[in-house]
């Protein structure tokens, strides 16, 4: 099973929560963890939050969010006169912004920036999914996966039992 959910957004502050509740409902759903949850939600806000500021002068943006396997892929568009994100390492002590893009780097697994010169911008938010226990994430988003896969090795070890499939940090041999 693969995931999709794209939304055109306007370019207004109140889009933000919207997307991140959105996205969080179904991360919640298909019972990825908390820490990585939060993760994406903050990703995600700092993306959208940056478009809001900065996309001018485009009236709307898009996200799509796509979840495959054991991966969640963000991608924030917008029309805006583009950014560029070679800009200073990092912002000073006493800045009220510009720690966004620190943020994103920071918490995501894979991060792509395009600038498209007065076309917009491009933000692509990648990051690994791990699930409680006994989710249903583990058999809609891994089944198709393991049934494909040749020889699917045998988990081993002391971590907790969740079928062929393990969480990051879990200790487990591959035989």
């Amino acid at each position: 099973m693969e995931a999709t959910i794209a939304l055109r957004l306007p370019r207004d502050a109140a889009s933000v929560p919207v997307i991140r509740q959105l996205l969080d409902a179904s991360l919640r759903a298909l019972g990825v963890v908390s820490q990585i949850r939060e993760d994406i939600q903050l990703m995600l806000s700092e993306a959208c939050s940056n478009v809001i500021r900065h996309a001018t002068p485009s009236d709307d943006y898009m996200v799509s969010t796509e979840l495959s396997r054991d991966r969640c892929v963000i991608k924030v568009v917008d029309a805006g006169d583009g950014f560029d994100f070679s800009g200073p390492a990092s912002p000073a002590p006493t800045s009220e912004h510009g720690r966004g893009l620190l943020i994103m780097r920071a918490l995501a697994d894979d991060i792509c920036f395009v600038n498209r010169h007065e076309r917009g911008s491009i933000v692509c938010l990648e990051k690994t999914l791990r699930f409680v226990k006994g989710a249903p994430g583990l058999s809609l988003l891994l089944s198709e996966e393991l049934q494909f896969q040749q020889g699917v090795p045998e988990i081993v070890g002391d971590g907790p039992d969740v079928g062929n499939h393990l969480t990051a940090g879990d200790h487990a041999d591959v035989k």
